[in-house]
């Protein structure tokens, strides 16, 4: 048999196969699936056992500094109020009917300035008469004198007994002491006029009138009299505050460590920075039991009475003087639950956290009161990024203080209605 007749048979044979199993596969395709399937097992074989690649961290470069050594003022913070270095409650000393009225109500008065007028004429008519009883007993007195002096020139059979001189010289003496009564009714009486006008005690800011013209008012003691107005010293104003008793004993000890005179300053509720100065006036003798605190008091210079009693205002108190301080931006304090950190950067590059003591804030550093080493380099920037146990990069970044503000400017509220100004 040729080689044509053997492709045809084979073919035939094939058909025939064909023709008796059209749904299945054929062995043709049963072969190609197979090497298929072969050739993906291989190759995932070999991405199995393939050598990992080893992966490179990316570089983290942190910004550290050593902390800033200066020099710094310690202050303790306090509140408290203002009040007035005198305070006056005006009341009459004598009653009767207001008739003039000589100040307007929140007029800065001067010390002896006529503020009401008291009805005078009760008090004129009762003055003329203890005026007139000091001349009938003056009168009175003169008589008695000069009778006195009659008999003590008589002499021989002229002269009078012993008891008629005893007589007249007692005379005498009851008319001077009924001349000195009557000159003591004189002028309290000319008291009572002068009380008739009441004038400002002290100088000061007044505040509204209490009574008008028309009313009348008691005299009396103290409160019994009628309140007429007050009037309160401006300048200098006090400041008044209470310390805990461990401020107070702070204080104390930080005073006979330096031997400076504490330096008060005030910051007003509306005001970034401390403009008030002063000096402290007063201190308490002793603690109250019930609260543990002690009053204190500064005297504030207040010239344009801008100051008013009763404003609140907050306070720092120089006790701590002058100390060599370290100090690291306020943002490179970490928390730790309880624990206040700071992170580090060691040699070999490592990452540590450090617990600190912290103090207050100037000019945008934190005072570190102790926990870190003048040489320490502190993690000032890129704060994420840093790890405790963590291999960093590092460069310098050095530490700033914030600028002073020349202007430290105000927070009013803000206003409740605007209309257009016309």
């Amino acid at each position: 048999m040729d080689m044509q007749t053997t492709l045809k048979t084979r073919a035939e044979a094939e058909a025939a196969a064909e023709t008796r199993a059209p749904r299945s596969f054929s062995t043709r395709n049963l072969a190609i699936g197979a090497m298929a399937l072969a050739f993906v097992a291989g190759i995932g074989w070999q991405a199995l056992h393939r050598p990992a690649q080893a992966t490179v961290a990316p570089e983290v470069m942190l910004g550290v500094a050593t902390p800033l050594a200066s020099q710094v003022v310690q202050w303790d913070d306090y509140v408290g109020r203002f009040a007035p270095s005198q305070s006056v409650e005006v009341r009459p000393r004598v009653a009767g009917q207001i008739t003039a009225l000589h100040f307007h109500d929140g007029d800065l008065v001067q010390k002896g300035q006529l503020l009401f007028t008291i009805d005078q004429r009760p008090y004129q008519a009762a003055l003329a008469e203890a005026q007139a009883n000091v001349a009938s007993a003056a009168s009175a007195l003169a008589l008695a004198k000069s009778d006195y002096a009659r008999v003590g020139r008589l002499t021989g059979d002229e002269a009078v007994s012993a008891g008629e001189v005893d007589s007249l010289r007692s005379r005498m003496q009851s008319a001077q002491a009924a001349l000195a009564a009557a000159q003591a009714r004189a002028r309290q009486r000319a008291l009572d006029m002068e009380w008739t006008q009441v004038r400002a005690p002290i100088s000061g800011r007044i505040s509204d009138r209490r009574v008008d013209v028309g009313n009348l008012v008691a005299a009396g003691e103290g409160a019994n009299a009628s309140l007429l107005t007050t009037i309160n010293a401006l300048n200098p104003i006090y400041y008044t505050f209470d310390s805990s008793e461990a401020l107070y004993l702070k204080a104390q000890r930080d005073r006979a460590k330096n031997g400076q005179a504490p330096e008060v300053e005030i910051k007003l509720q509306d005001e970034s920075g401390y403009n008030w100065k002063g000096r402290l006036d007063f201190t308490d003798n002793g603690l109250d039991p019930h609260s543990g605190t002690i009053r204190g008091r500064a005297i504030i210079d207040n010239p344009k009475l801008f100051l008013a009693p009763g404003m609140f205002g907050n306070m720092r108190l120089s006790n701590g003087g002058t100390v060599q301080a370290l100090m690291v931006p306020d943002e490179a304090i970490q928390s730790d639950q309880a624990r206040k950190t700071v992170l580090v950067v060691g040699k070999g590059g490592t990452v540590a956290a450090k617990p600190v003591e912290l103090g207050p804030v100037v000019r945008g550093l934190r005072i570190i009161r102790s926990g870190l080493l003048p040489t320490d380099q502190v993690v000032v920037t890129n704060f994420q990024a840093a790890m405790p146990g963590a291999k960093v990069s590092v460069h310098n970044e050095p530490i700033k203080p914030a600028p002073v503000a020349t202007d430290p400017g105000i927070s009013a509220p803000v206003a409740a209605q605007a209309t257009l100004a016309h």
